[in-house]
Parts: structure tokens; sequence; C-alpha cells
């Protein structure tokens, strides 16, 4: 290992010490009891809460993903992706946020978002909390597997050692990090990650345009490659075995592709997603004030047009700088680990990519946190030891959570995963299982109990069938599963919920109690 190098890992190391400080500091106040573990007491203030809901959200593919996308086939399917992202963002904030935070207590002082739903519609078959938590398990192994896939990338790149080692070992990093802390340590540590991680992005995009030659030579220059600047087509690169061919130094494309009304709005459709992540629905019930909302929603959402505007344009400075070096789409990834590297001095550099470590961090803790949770108190408490202790719970979701590490190691053991692709899939399957739901629940007081299972079990079956079955047969049908997931699962809710008895009195008082709630906490 060189001298340079090692200024990277000292860099980094620094980094991670300081993480593992935060949660030390909060270990104490988290295991006082499972509210306190998995939702900080309910004491998240606005800057905190907006911060590491977006981190949290954000991951790994922020810095790597989508500059990949953007570096690979040009502005279109990494920008609509942006946009989408963006106005979510802001949408959740405005509409779901504050219902929800009053309606969470008002509902049995709900902590999990199994919990809510199974509180919301009084069920005393515990059916709704065993569906809800084991999709939370399924989806959030594969979000983990993608976050250690990002840490194997990172550290396989800069020190050239094997791409699984280096991914275990990031692994195992995150694993001690969320055991010891919980969610006040996750919460705390995402907040300075996210300051992290758009001053990296920051540092790059100016440090690569200046490099370039300034904006408009880097719009020379990508502006020669067909579709890769349009907002309605997009670049085809040439490739053979899914390797990039090369002619004469410069990279080979064919005619632009078209990028069509029906491609934007499957792209836009990202933003739906935001309406089932239970890592942002979390920030939403652990906000100290509904009356800090509003700060929040405007911290957040000039933290996300940034942060996504930056990553798209560092993908477009990084193909006018190094246009032959990222060959595969899998490898297109690491163009943000190629400039800080290529540009920076190694500490700066090694500062720059803590980013895609806080990225990383911030979010792989968020959903190995909210899965053990998710089984611990939802499966294990709810349904099979009602009378279990905190202890005993918190014992469990850290036995758990080593568990899912372990799955979602095993899923990332192939080193030419996508990290956008995971991504995508498991963004999906919380989006088309929990977003209609959620929406329903809180605005329409009609939902019925069985509308509500139906739309959950049919917005994730839906996610499988379209991704592995229909989208395969391109054209119309390849499309993003988010989008026909979302609304099927909408459509089987209101038919399902009407053809089915009113809802209880109870259930609709307890919804006419919330409402008042949140408008009398605005």
């Amino acid at each position: 290992m060189g001298f340079e190098t090692m200024q990277t890992m000292i860099a980094m190391c620094c980094y991670m010490a300081c993480v593992i400080m935060i949660g030390l500091l909060f270990a104490k106040r988290a295991n006082q009891s499972t509210e306190s573990y998995f939702l900080g007491g309910r004491s998240l203030g606005p800057w905190i809460a907006a911060m590491s809901a977006e981190a949290s959200d954000m991951s790994g593919w922020l810095l790597m993903g989508l500059p990949g996308v953007a570096y690979w086939c040009g502005v279109s399917d990494a920008a609509w992706t942006a946009i989408g992202l963006a106005v979510g963002t802001y949408l959740n904030w405005l509409i779901v946020a504050r219902r929800l935070r009053s309606y969470s207590v008002v509902a049995g002082d709900a902590i999990t978002i199994p919990e809510f739903f199974s509180a919301r519609f009084k069920e005393k078959k515990k059916v709704l909390l065993m569906i809800s938590a084991v999709f939370i398990l399924i989806f959030f192994t594969v979000y983990a597997s993608s976050c250690f896939v990002t840490c194997g990338k990172l550290f396989s790149t800069l020190f050239g050692l094997p791409y699984q080692w280096m991914m275990i070992a990031g692994a195992l990093f995150v694993i001690f990090y969320t055991v010891i802390g919980g969610f006040l340590a996750e919460s705390a540590s995402d907040f300075m990650q996210s300051m992290v991680m758009i001053f990296a992005l920051a540092v790059i995009l100016i440090t690569g345009t200046i490099a370039a030659g300034g904006p408009s030579a880097v719009a020379q220059n990508i502006g020669e490659i067909p579709g890769f600047t349009s907002f309605f087509g997009i670049a085809q690169p040439v490739v053979e075995d899914g390797v990039q061919q090369v002619a004469g130094g410069a990279p080979l494309f064919g005619e632009a592709g078209s990028y069509g009304l029906l491609t934007i709005l499957s792209t836009l459709s990202w933003g739906l997603g935001y309406f089932g992540v239970p890592q942002v629905l979390l920030r939403f019930m652990a906000i100290r004030k509904t009356s800090e909302l509003k700060k929040s929603r405007r911290i957040a959402t000039v933290w996300c047009v940034i942060s996504l505007t930056s990553a798209v344009l560092i993908g477009l400075v990084g193909r006018s700088l190094f246009p032959t070096s990222l060959l595969t789409s899998s490898d297109a990834e690491n163009i943000f680990v190629l400039l800080s590297t290529n540009l920076l001095p190694p500490l700066l550099a090694g500062v720059v990519m803590a980013g895609i470590l806080a990225a990383t961090i911030s979010s792989s803790d968020s959903y190995l946190l909210i899965a053990a949770s998710a089984f611990a108190k939802n499966i294990y408490q709810g349904i099979f030891r009602r009378k279990a202790s905190d202890k005993n719970v918190l014992w469990v979701s850290r036995i758990m959570l080593l568990v899912i590490s372990a799955v979602g190691i095993v899923i990332a053991l192939d080193e030419n995963s996508v990290i956008f692709t995971l991504v995508a899939f498991a963004w999906a399957g919380f989006g088309a299982t929990f977003g209609p739901i959620m929406l329903l629940s809180l605005f329409w007081k009609r939902t019925t109990w069985k509308g509500a299972i139906a739309g959950m079990v049919s917005g994730a079956v839906m996610v499988f069938v379209w991704n592995l079955l229909i989208k395969p047969m391109g054209g119309i049908f390849g499309i993003y599963e988010l989008l026909p997931a979302f609304l099927v699962s909408l459509v089987v809710i209101v038919v399902v919920s009407l053809l089915d008895r009113q809802p209880e009195e109870e259930i609709r008082r307890e919804f006419e109690e919330a409402k008042q709630k949140a408008m009398q906490e605005s």
C-alpha cells in the first residue's frame, strides 16, 4: 500500500471512528426501552429529522448508482429519476408527515410501521402486522445488500483488494455500529453524514468541472454522443458481452434511443416510493413536534434537490473526463471514486470518499434496524410472545439483525451487482406495498382491514411479477415496476374496501380524532 493510499485510508478511518463515538454516546439512552431503541422516544428536532430522513433514504446509490447511470447512458434516465424523487420528497413531507405523526400517537402510540397499520385497523388476528413485517424483512434485506455492494466496490477500487473481503469488512462495521446505538445514534450520525455527503458531491462536481475545462467544454464533449444530453432520448452504448466497445480512443455509441411519455412517467414514478419507505416514515413518527414539520420539509427538499442535481452532473462530467475508463454498467458506478482519486490530494480524497461511506452507513443502519424491529417487535412480541420484556425484544432484534445481515452479505457476494438495480427493486417493493395503504389509511376513513391486506399483498406480488415476467418483454411493458404495482394496489384497496362492510365505529372515531389532532397542531 503506497503512501497516498495510506493517507486516504487514514482520513476514512478517522471518519469511521467519529461514527462509532456517536453510537457509543447514544448507546445508554438507546437501551432504556424499545421505544428509545426503535424510535428515539419521539425526540427528533427539525434539522435532524429532515437530514437523517434524506441521508438514510439516499444511500450509496446517490454517490455511486445515480452518477453511474448518468455516465453510462446520459441525462434522461438519471434526470427524470432525480426529478421524481425531488417532487416525491416534497409531497411526502407536505401530505403524509403531519397526519402520520398524529395518527401514530392516537393509534396506540405505535412505534413501527407494521404496528401502526395493525393499530389503525384494530385487528385482533395480527395478519396485517405479520404481512407488513414479512415484506419489510424481504425488501430491506435486498436494500442492505445494495449497501454492502457499495462498501465492497468502494474499498476494492481504493485499495486494490478482493471485492468480497472488502464487502464483508464494510458490512461488519455497519453491523457493529447499528447494534450498539439504535435509532437515536442512527439519526444523529445521519445528520452528520448528510453534511458529509453534500460536501463530497459539491467538491467533486466543482473540481471535475474545472479539470474538464469548464461547463462549456463538458457540454461540448458529451454533446457529441447521440442522445446523451437529451431529456427525450437516451444514449445507447455499443456493447459486446456487457462491455462497451472502444475505437480510436473513443467509446462507441449507437443511435439515440427513444424516451417517450410513458417512459418519463415510469421514471418519475420513483417519487411514489416515498409514500411507502419505512426509513422516512419513521422520521415523521419520531419528530418531537408536528409544528416543526414545515421547517423539516424545507430543509429536506433543498438538500434533496442540491444532492440529486450534483449527482447527475457528476456522471456527465465523468464521461467527459474519463470517456473510456469504465466500460460496463457495473463499473460505471465507480465514477465518483475515479474522479476523487484522480483529481484530489489523497487526504482530501479520503474525506470526500467518506461521503460514500456516510451514505452507505446512514442507509444500511436504518434498513437493518427497521427490519430487525419488524421481526422482534411485530412478530416475536406482537404474535408469539406478547408478554416479552423490553430486554428480550432488544436481544431478539439484535440477533435478527445479524441474520438479516448474513443474508444481505450472501446476496452482495456477486461483484457484478449493479447498485442502482438492487435499490430500484427494493424501492418499488416498499412503494407499492406500503405507499397506497399508507395514503388511504391516513386520508380515507372508508378503508377497511380486508382492503388493506388485499392491497398490500397485490402491490408486493405485482412488483415481482412485473419485474421478473412482464418487464423482460420490453416495449410498453419495459416500464419501472413501481408504477403498475402502485396503481394495482391502490385500485384493489378501494374496490375491496367498498365491497366490504363499513369500518367499526371505534375505527371511524379514531380516524376523526387523528384528523382533528393534526389540524390543531398545524
